[in-house]
Order: C-alpha cells, then sequence, then structure tokens
C-alpha cells in the first residue's frame, strides 16, 4: 500500500495501450528545470532498451528502426525516471540531457516555437 491507502500499481509491459502501430509517445522533460525537451515514439522493445541501458532509445517511424538519443551527436539523454500515465497509453520520461542539446536542429528543446492566439498576457 502506498500513503494514500491504495495499492501500489505495478508496472507490466502488457498494460501498455499501443497506437495501431504498436507505438506510445514519451514525453521527455529534462529532470531539473522541468523544461520539455522533446517527444518521441517507443514500443516496448526501445522502452526495454532504455530501461536496461538507461539513455532514451525510440522507434523511429521513418526509418524503422531503433535509435539511442545522441548516437550521432553525442547528445545522450540519460535517464532520471520513467513514468506512465493514467491510462498507460503515455510515457513521461525524466532526463539529464547531455550537452544540453535534444533537438536535431541544434536547440535545446524540440518545442521553441509557438502559436499566437491574439491573447495578451495578464
Amino acid at each position: 500500500m502506498n500513503k494514500s491507502g491504495r495499492k501500489d500499481d505495478v508496472f507490466s509491459f502488457d498494460k501498455l495501450k499501443l497506437d495501431d502501430k504498436g507505438l506510445i509517445p514519451a514525453v521527455i522533460q529534462d529532470y531539473k528545470d522541468g523544461t520539455v525537451l522533446m517527444l518521441g515514439y517507443m514500443n516496448p522493445e526501445s522502452l526495454r532498451r532504455t530501461i536496461k541501458s538507461g539513455k532514451t532509445c525510440f522507434w523511429s517511424r521513418s526509418r524503422r528502426e531503433f535509435w539511442v538519443k545522441g548516437e550521432t551527436s553525442g547528445h545522450f539523454q540519460i535517464v532520471k525516471s520513467i513514468a506512465y500515465d493514467c491510462d498507460v497509453d503515455a510515457l513521461l520520461i525524466k532526463v539529464r540531457q547531455v550537452g544540453d542539446i535534444a533537438c536535431h536542429t541544434g536547440k535545446r528543446s524540440c518545442f521553441y516555437r509557438t502559436i499566437r492566439t491574439g491573447k495578451k498576457n495578464g
């Protein structure tokens, strides 16, 4: 039992709710400051590889192959924690981003562009 008096949820790969291509979205977040760095897709095998190696491993939808973030650039993501949401259809992976660059464009985060809503702050 956890502090709230409920039974702790035990993770199992067969609980993952995968899309029709066998993938689950993984939000990658900086473990220190909470910045969302990127979004990638995993299948059960890439999640296993991530857990085993301690570095994020994704499934490339375009190349149809596994890829470890940083394998080419040297900007690895060292896993600090992995959580899954209430519906078990998304992952939140907190990482230490090596080199402080997560985006292939050279930016810290892939989310560097915004949509103007026409509303003013405040």
